[in-house]
């Protein structure tokens, strides 16, 4: 199986890799809202916000860190790393691939909700933690984003909603469209949304440590399900 077949991934399985996906987009906005809300106005997932974020920073807008954000960035930039090589050394099955992504990934996000027991999100501290946090949660997700970029579901990034939104507009039979992946679009939009608004709960009611460890275990479940469903075990290696 070569790279290019690696993209090829979400025409094999229609059904189930979006849904895949969607739970995916669930825990983007449980681990944005962590972010956000309990890192000190830093995104870890959404990297167009954070460089937005950056850009605040270096204005000295008061209530942003450039140090945070610059931390946020290189941290996912690693991950983004790691996925590809995990794509590239693991191309000859996808099963294994897959599994592999999501195990590293949900392996960063327990960790990180481990870090986050006894930690201050609204005093920021200890540092130490905070940047542990900042570190294992932009990891985890440049390694997602890697993985998702190499799947190429079209409206299905699992992190950003621009494009897809702005699918649903020009698209739109007011635009003379057909309205293409509908019911998809819409879905990534109101998964997006849920995670954020649990998020934003477990946050403000428990801190950030349960809605981590929720989202890794979202992570590796949903993946070694998707996995295990998507073909017979005799079958698994494409």
């Amino acid at each position: 199986m070569t790279g290019s077949d690696l993209g090829k991934v979400g025409q094999e399985q229609p059904a189930s890799l979006p849904l895949l996906l969607l739970l995916l987009t669930v825990t983007t906005g449980l681990i944005d809202a962590v972010s956000v809300l309990g890192l000190g106005r830093v995104f870890t997932a959404n990297m167009t916000g954070n460089v937005v974020f950056l850009g605040f920073a270096l204005a000295r807008v008061p209530g942003f860190s450039l140090v945070r954000s610059l931390a946020a960035l290189a941290a996912f930039l690693a991950g983004a790393v790691i996925g590809g090589r995990l794509a590239i050394r693991l191309e000859g099955s996808r099963g294994r691939w897959l599994a592999t992504v999501a195990a590293v990934e949900s392996s960063l996000l327990f960790a990180a909700a481990l870090t986050a027991i006894g930690y201050d999100g609204e005093h920021l501290a200890p540092v130490a933690r905070l940047y542990s946090l900042i570190g294992l949660t932009a990891v985890a997700m440049g390694l997602r984003n890697a993985t998702v970029r190499r799947l190429a579901v079209p409206d299905l990034t699992t992190t950003v909603l621009t494009l897809t939104l702005a699918g649903l507009g020009a698209d739109s039979s007011l635009a003379g469209g057909s309205n293409p992946r509908f019911a998809r679009r819409v879905g990534s939009v109101a998964a997006m949304l849920a995670g954020a608004v649990a998020g934003g709960l477990l946050v403000l009611s428990v801190g950030v440590a349960w809605p981590l460890a929720v989202s890794g275990a979202i992570t590796l479940l949903a993946t070694l399900i998707y996995v295990a469903r998507a073909a017979p075990p005799s079958t698994l290696s494409w």
